[in-house]
């Protein structure tokens, strides 16, 4: 579904978006607060699109991974932990972005889920290149392998803490509309390189894709660390 009044108006205050996915619009996150697990299915062909520096880059999300709050020990908000400086954007409303820093090297992007105040969020794993693919050449450094993990995808699309806690219903980093894929298309796994409740059903990927980030369940499996 697509936002209305005062969020579609910020996200027109580009004047860019609109001809990068002709027919596509800013998602509505309304839905997103039944939680992450529903919101990462919902998620797969829709479109994530940057336009930091004014010059866009994205394309449609192919993988995604959920973490459901307190109850799911692999979540930044799990019990043990509670609320924290860094996992505070997840307890604030759904479409909004958690952008945090990993092996002090990588940045992985989220879109928070849940009502306020339960603290769930969508990993965004793998996005199949659709806008601006030699930029992302030029800032990945490669020619291939440019959105097919979460640090990779964050690195070609220009994503770091600035865009901790933004709302994805307005530039410089959007979220819009997109084709849905059949049921038949989406594969669920375990998700990727954690320890914990690693065997949970919580990764959503179209089957087959090239751009589905080139990993196996578990902790020893790669990290989508940028190569």
């Amino acid at each position: 579904m697509a936002a209305s009044g005062a969020e579609a108006g910020n996200a027109t205050s580009s004047g860019t978006w609109r001809s990068c996915f002709p027919g596509e619009e800013v998602l509505d996150f309304s839905g997103f607060e039944k939680g992450a697990e529903e919101a990462a299915r919902e998620l797969l062909g829709c479109h994530l699109l940057s336009l930091v520096g004014d010059e866009p880059s994205g394309g449609r999300i192919v993988e995604t991974e959920a973490y459901v709050g307190p109850r799911d020990p692999a979540c930044h908000a799990a019990e043990r932990t509670g609320r924290t400086r860094r996992n505070a954007p997840m307890f604030g409303p759904a479409g909004t972005a958690y952008v945090y820093f990993v092996y002090g090297m990588h940045w992985c992007f989220n879109v928070v889920a849940g009502r306020p105040g339960d603290p769930e969020a969508v990993l965004i794993r793998g996005v199949e290149p659709g806008i601006g693919v030699e930029l992302m050449r030029e800032r990945r450094g490669r020619e291939s392998d440019l959105t097919n993990g979460p640090a990779r995808l964050c690195q070609a699309m220009a994503i770091d803490g600035s865009m901790n806690e933004h709302p994805l219903s307005r530039p410089p980093l959007l979220l819009l509309t997109g084709p849905r894929p059949e049921a038949s298309q989406i594969g669920v796994s375990g998700r990727i390189g954690i320890r914990e409740a690693r065997d949970w059903p919580l990764r959503f990927f179209l089957k087959g894709h090239p751009d589905v980030s080139p990993a196996s369940p578990g902790p020893s499996g790669p990290t989508g660390a940028p190569q």
